[in-house]
């Protein structure tokens, strides 16, 4: 004789009947808006792509490549025209390297020193007052590259000009090093306790378990820190602005004014440029070639995550 769970089992109510299309359907509606969500960041790097290519190739058509990567100066608009685009990739490049000349150690030795060291009053104070260095707005970094660090750099340094890539580099690297320190930090405290407590019943010191176990265990996270740090050098658009100055050089020496390509976009964009001549075009065609660096640099940040990631079970 059938039981009364059985009949229900087999004879669901009408109400759990209902209440199970309802929460099937709010199920799809939740998926619809996450989906949706996630479709608004490809969709504006689509569109992103599509503004900068038309009018990138409209420039292409009239500058051709063999000018625009094989010229070494830079100086569209002028008597002669010139569109060698090395000027301003040479600048964006020494103002980043001098940034990660900065960040990189101080930022590894700050998450170092949390990870591992720290007490946990003293890791709640350092980290949140690290993260909101992050928060400081670029303009105001610029502005105290231009009138605090540059004097004394001029004082110290013979030749330095008033806008110079050495001290626009500095001061970027001071604004980037929250990335490297936050993000590494939380690379080597995702590292597995046991690989420690391994290395200190061998014998080894604080310093050694941070240098040579957690640090190389970590490896890809710090990479990607790094990386990420870079392209928030490359797209640096205030500091290099103020500090840097906007006259494009191709040098080797920091002590000189030059112009990123950030740098470029900006002059070009206040206004003196008329729409559809080549020299507005040029926006686009640099910005272009900065959206390439950046998208490069991303694609070896997942390679190498993927490639060197450590999988602990």
């Amino acid at each position: 004789m059938a039981t009364y769970a059985n009949l229900q089992d087999q004879y669901p109510q009408r109400g759990t009947l209902g209440r199970n299309k309802a929460r099937d359907a709010r199920e799809r509606l939740i998926e619809g808006v996450l989906m949706a969500a996630a479709a608004v960041s490809i969709l504006t790097t689509l569109g992103i792509l599509f503004s900068l290519a038309t009018e990138a190739v409209s420039f292409f058509r009239d500058v051709s490549l063999a000018q625009y990567f094989g010229d070494t100066r830079w100086s569209p608009g002028g008597t002669r025209d010139r569109y060698g685009i090395w000027p301003l990739i040479s600048a964006t490049m020494m103002t980043s390297f001098i940034a990660l000349c900065i960040a990189v150690p101080l930022g590894l030795l700050a998450a170092v020193y949390l990870s591992e060291f720290a007490s946990h009053k003293a890791r709640s104070v350092i980290k949140p007052a690290l993260e909101v260095l992050a928060g400081v707005p670029t303009v105001v970094f610029g502005f105290f590259a231009l009138i605090f660090v540059t004097p004394l750099l001029r004082d110290v340094i013979p030749g330095v000009s008033i806008f110079n890539a050495l001290s626009a580099g500095l001061v970027m690297g001071i604004a980037i090093l929250p990335l490297v320190s936050s993000l590494s930090e939380d690379a080597m405290s995702s590292v597995p306790r046991s690989l420690r407590e391994g290395a200190y019943g061998l014998g080894a010191t604080r310093f050694e378990v941070a240098t040579k176990v957690v640090l190389p265990a970590a490896l890809s996270g710090i990479v990607a820190s790094v990386i990420l740090a870079l392209s928030r050098a490359v797209g640096e658009t205030m500091i290099v602005a103020l500090a840097a100055g906007q006259l494009p050089k191709l040098t080797i020496d920091p002590r000189e004014q030059m112009q990123t390509m950030t740098s470029y976009i900006v002059q070009v964009s206040q206004g003196e440029a008329s729409a559809g001549s080549v020299q507005y075009k040029t926006i686009f065609a640099v910005g272009t070639t900065l959206f390439v660096l950046t998208f490069l640099m991303n694609l070896f940040s997942f390679w190498f995550v993927r490639r060197f990631r450590e999988v602990y079970d």
